[in-house]
């Protein structure tokens, strides 16, 4: 915990954390805006709730498995600073968009602009790991990765909830969120530019712009070391896991819970929070030694939660003829809290899986090999959180419902645990 403190006194971390925290919030903060808008103000069903709200996830997940190889190469071969000082004056710009999007009510103009925000997000995710093996000593990049994750979460609490509170069932609020996606992408802009250099650890290679190409090659030269196949394929499916199940949260509240967008917020929220909590205490277990031996507890304990939250929203008493539960009276309900602590279950112990895995990422490696590992993970990760979004899609068609899914996503941990087991057995 010493060094948890220390890391976020000194310049070599703090500029990357805010700038990863705050780029992590307006994410959040547009996207629950502009679903919030839609699931309430302009869509009415359970149906083309879900469908829009797979949609959205794919769209920003679809620049992940596209350009993450390109990502990669580039934060290989040039200064990693200098990178993010560009995307995120970009983020400016996107932020225009969607502002003139929420706005405008516009769903074609608001998932363009959530598609742009998943691109420069594509050209920043490899560098927010591979940045700490090069500013951080060894000892620390468990605890540097950690923190990262941590202040992730909590920027995704800030902007669900915010986002929620902002922008009300009619409607109201556009104005407020507009301005304040605007002015975060400004901050986190201003935030980037104390980043320490971090040049390239080698000499400058021709980039490979053909994505399918690069991609490839990318995969192909990470996924036969057999300790990295394993760790990219469990957080592809942890990834998987997480995608499905906030894709499910929306329409879960709204007419399953028969709940406000407020109480989404607090959903989403509670999940962010345990996801830091679970990654800030797995150091503590850990004492920063890179290790997946809790990884299979962790993930089936995940799994156990997931079940009991099915349990608990099969037999949940929704209010009659259109009326929602409020926070307040959401609040006083005699299963509440009991919800509550099951996805906080969830989500701490999918923190504690999850955490280990990328920090093992960029420790296994050579220094100047880390943002392509990263960029490769980047690429399964998505591909396989696409996936899930179309099979969660797909049974919804089929008539699935929202609280069955719960089912298959519990089934999920347990290939999960499988794959931390191996991984454990492969690093000793």
């Amino acid at each position: 915990m010493q060094n948890t403190a220390h890391l976020l006194r000194t310049r070599r971390f703090l500029p990357l954390f805010l700038t990863q925290l705050l780029g992590a919030f307006n994410d959040n903060l547009f996207k629950f805006s502009m679903v919030i808008l839609v699931t309430y103000g302009i869509y009415d069903s359970e149906s083309e709730d879900f469908v829009f709200n797979a949609l959205a996830s794919g769209l920003f997940i679809l620049p992940f498995f596209l350009f993450s190889s390109l990502a990669g190469q580039l934060a290989d071969n040039y200064d990693k600073a200098r990178i993010t000082r560009f995307v995120k004056t970009l983020e400016i710009f996107i932020a225009v968009v969607g502002g003139v999007g929420l706005w405008l009510q516009s769903i074609p103009v608001m998932l363009t602009a959530l598609f742009l925000l998943g691109l420069q997000s594509t050209f920043f995710g490899p560098i927010k790991y591979a940045v700490l093996p090069q500013h951080l000593q060894k000892d620390e990049v468990l605890a540097g990765t950690g923190l990262v994750e941590a202040g992730t979460y909590i920027a995704i609490l800030a902007g669900t909830i915010l986002g929620g509170i902002i922008i009300d069932r009619n409607g109201n609020g556009v104005e407020i969120a507009v301005v304040t996606v605007f002015l975060v992408a400004l901050i986190g802009r201003v935030a980037a530019q104390f980043m320490p250099p971090a040049p390239a650890q080698k000499e400058v290679e021709k980039i490979d712009y053909n994505f399918v190409r690069s991609s490839i090659r990318l995969i192909s030269a990470t996924l036969h070391v057999r300790r990295l196949y394993l760790a990219i394929i469990a957080i592809s499916f942890f990834w998987t896991i997480g995608s499905v199940l906030i894709i499910q949260f929306p329409p879960l509240v709204e007419n399953v819970l028969t709940a406000t967008p407020q109480v989404a917020s607090l959903f989403l929220g509670v999940f962010s929070i345990g996801i830091a909590i679970g990654s800030i205490l797995i150091n503590r277990l850990l004492k920063s030694e890179v290790s997946a031996r809790f990884a299979p507890a962790s993930v089936i304990l995940m799994g156990i939660f997931i079940l009991i939250l099915y349990f608990i929203t099969r037999g949940w008493q929704g209010l009659p003829d259109g009326q929602l539960y409020t926070f307040d009276t959401f609040m006083v309900h005699e299963g509440a809290w009991a919800l509550l602590g099951t996805l906080g279950g969830v989500s701490i112990f999918g923190g504690m899986f999850v955490v280990p895995l990328y920090a093992f990422l960029t420790t296994t490696v050579d220094i100047s090999q880390t943002a392509r590992t990263i960029a490769a993970n980047n690429v399964v990760n998505s591909g396989c959180m696409v996936l899930g979004a179309l099979v969660a899609l797909g049974l919804s068609m089929l008539g699935v419902s929202t609280t069955e899914q719960l089912l298959l996503v519990a089934a999920m941990c347990l290939v999960a645990a499988w794959l931390g087991q191996q991984l454990h057995r492969a690093c000793d």
